[in-house]
């Protein structure tokens, strides 16, 4: 192991992530045979495999899945030593991670143009998931701040709320229910029946949603499950069924008139959105930079942009 180097390291932890070769060489903008040559000479550092190869197939030998352990530790370590160095020197510049639920995309583009803007030095690389994904991402150290709702439990992390995040009921403006609703408000046991489209396994507002009905003891009927806003916005605007959303995701539907909002008890159900990062983590100024302009502008543009709570 004495003459394995950091590069190789980050090639074997590239691929065991892509599980390809190629698509390895295309995130770190090698070439195929770079990234086989890099391999090559780990394994033979290491004296055993490291992957089992069947034509395009990879996967990860027992002794890759060790190595892949002590290789994310090495390699999160040089990374916290290369932002304690900036940080010496006082660099504000270089190049955050950041990981965003696929709700939070609504609001974020916007958020980060503007800290783009102030901050023409530092690059910006986007890590787009649900909750569960963003999770595995903040445990390998792949990203540097993550934006979330429900901070995570399963580990150690300093969390940050900087602004509320509503959750509403939304139906096709022609449905009778929300036709109803416009006078009157509904009860959680008149959703009972009713067919929901929802969020997959894993998403926060699909966790939130179920807490909802199982505090009131209701089993909604899920009719459809979609693993996307778009999709479940496009499939209640064609009256297939209520859908539970971030407010945050539907404001062009509803200046359009191509959702409405249900009149539900209860709800909007606020949430807050978190700003994460592991406690282990030694933050860069860059990132120290966009963690307090999220801290102190993110709240503000929501209420802008989406209306502020009563």
């Amino acid at each position: 192991m004495r003459n394995t180097t950091f590069r190789q390291l980050r090639v074997f932890n590239e691929v065991a992530k892509q599980l390809s070769f190629i698509r390895a060489a295309e995130s770190l903008h090698l070439t195929p045979p770079a990234i086989t040559m890099q391999i090559k000479e780990l394994e033979s550092n290491v004296g055993m495999p490291l992957f089992d190869r069947a034509g395009k197939k990879v996967t990860l030998t027992t002794a890759g899945e060790y190595m892949l352990v002590y290789a994310r530790r090495i390699l999160a370590t040089v990374k916290d030593a290369e932002d304690a160095a900036a940080r010496l020197i006082h660099a504000e510049a270089g190049t955050i991670t950041i990981g965003i639920v696929r709700t939070a995309k609504y609001f974020m583009m916007h958020l980060i143009s503007e800290f783009i803007e102030e901050h023409k030095s530092v690059d910006i690389k986007l890590s787009i998931g649900n909750r569960e994904q963003l999770l595995k991402s903040l445990q390998n150290n792949e990203v540097d701040l993550a934006i979330m709702g429900r901070p995570p439990k399963e580990m150690r992390t300093r969390n940050e709320p900087f602004a509320a995040h509503p959750h509403v009921f939304v139906a096709a403006p022609t449905n009778p229910l929300f036709l109803r609703s416009l006078d009157e408000r509904l009860t959680p046991e008149e959703l009972r029946d009713i067919p929901f489209i929802v969020r997959e396994e894993g998403s926060g507002t699909r966790a939130a949603m179920e807490r909802f009905f199982e505090g009131r003891s209701i089993e909604p009927h899920y009719k459809f499950e979609l693993d996307s806003n778009e999709m479940i916005k496009q499939a209640v605007m064609a009256d297939l069924g209520i859908g539970f959303v971030s407010q945050h995701t539907v404001g062009l539907e509803l200046e359009h008139q191509k959702l409405g909002i249900l009149n539900v008890d209860g709800a909007p159900i606020v949430r807050a959105w978190n700003l994460v990062h592991t406690q282990s983590k030694v933050l860069s100024p860059a990132a120290e930079a966009f963690r307090y302009f999220m801290l102190e502008r993110a709240e503000s543009f929501l209420a802008e942009q989406f209306g502020r709570l009563e």
